[in-house]
């Protein structure tokens, strides 16, 4: 590692290793996941930048500096892939440096991000959105950025909730095999979903279409197939009806069937599962927290059923494991917080916002049951032979 890439916090890493999910293998978490700040691979930029009689020191010290520069050099750097890259990994730094609590995180088929709890920034797509952005665009992303950047951290201690590991020996949960398809554009060219856009970025165009939304039925073969191996597994009760969907704090259009299982056991959470027509579904988690599956179907965001199977199966196995935690009232917002630790330690996310609007006394009820889990949800009990 030489000395071009001493220009941030600590000693230069390889990006955190993505979540592998899939299948349902637990092993016993010797270490916890490291936090990455400060990633190798950028001196390639820095030497960009002398050749430009630009001080790479200076860019990393200045956001804002160093976005104006990458707008004003996108279309050549476009052309470099190594480049293009070496500059991601700059600005990723430079946005982890501006925060004590910015980190790089990564997800199996997904492009790195760096942030916090509450703000994300896909660096790659940053350095695309630079490119093509107008002036006006910029002005506006240097001034979020900014506002990010001297906005006080949230002195609440990080909840980290660790999932108990599944004794040898028990049923693995395996994802049942998805319908394979493929889908064309009205032009007759097959769509690559999870990789269309390249490093273009997506058309401005794009994000209000949501073309094929048939590609996540998939999701409802891996939804009972995770409701079957809970009910193997562990000891539960499980109850049918589309009524369930009242669980949710955000509305469900078009239920075909919702389903809630609940561990017998006390301060273990609940899961309701709520298949849609659309096709997807939303699962609500706890008391306080529902999550989309797709998060978003729209072609600009290019998700797929495989990466929206893998969030789902993040989500359930970590909250039967005891790997989920929700807290609230959190600071003087009176934000709503989760976070997830992967049922086999490989990683965690976390999210905090205002909580979803819903009736004041299920909100009192939340925060006084939520006192007695401040450590995180128990892990389920398991099913006796």
């Amino acid at each position: 590692m030489g000395s071009a890439e001493e220009l941030f916090e600590g000693k230069p890493t390889g990006l955190p290793a993505p979540m592998a999910r899939g299948t349902s293998f637990y092993r016993e978490e010797s270490d916890p996941v490291p936090v990455v700040r400060h990633v190798a691979g950028y001196d390639q930029f820095v030497e960009f930048c002398v050749g430009r009689g630009v001080q790479a020191e200076e860019l990393a010290a200045d956001a804002g500096r160093l976005f104006w520069f990458l707008r004003t050099i996108g279309s050549e750097i476009a052309n470099d892939s190594a480049l293009k890259a070496a500059a991601a990994v700059f600005a990723g730094n430079t946005l982890a440096r501006l925060r004590p609590d910015a980190v790089w995180t990564t997800y199996e088929g997904g492009a790195p991000t760096v942030g916090n709890w509450e703000k994300q920034f896909e660096v790659v797509r940053l350095l695309d959105g630079l490119r093509s952005g107008d002036y006006t665009a910029v002005q506006g992303l240097v001034a979020m950025v900014t506002d990010w950047a001297q906005e006080e951290p949230d002195d609440s201690p990080a909840m980290q909730p660790r999932p108990v590991a599944q004794p040898a020996g028990l049923p693995l949960y395996v994802r049942p095999a998805l319908p394979e398809a493929t889908y064309y554009s009205e032009d007759g060219t097959p769509i690559p979903y999870g990789r269309r856009w390249g490093d273009g970025g997506p058309d401005s165009e794009s994000y209000s279409v949501d073309s094929h939304p048939e590609r996540f039925a998939g999701l409802h073969l891996v939804a009972r197939a995770l409701i079957a191996h809970l009910t193997v597994v562990y000891d539960v009760e499980v109850h049918e009806d589309p009524a369930l969907a009242a669980e949710l704090l955000r509305e469900a259009r078009d239920v075909l069937e919702a389903v809630k299982v609940t561990p017998r056991s006390t301060g273990a959470a609940s899961l309701t599962f709520v298949l849609t027509g659309y096709p997807g579904l939303m699962v609500h988690a706890g008391v306080l927290h529902d999550f989309s599956f797709p998060v978003c179907g729209c072609d600009a965001c290019d998700e797929t059923v495989q990466t929206a199977a893998d969030r789902l199966e993040m989500l359930v196995l970590a909250v039967a494991a005891g790997g989920y935690a929700e807290r609230y009232p959190v600071g003087r917002r009176r934000w709503s917080e989760y976070a997830l630790t992967a049922f086999d330690g490989s990683g965690s996310e976390s999210g905090k916002s205002e909580p979803v609007p819903a009736a004041a006394d299920r909100l009192r009820e939340a925060e006084i049951q939520l006192r007695g889990v401040a450590g995180g949800w128990n892990p389920w009990p398991l099913r006796q032979s």
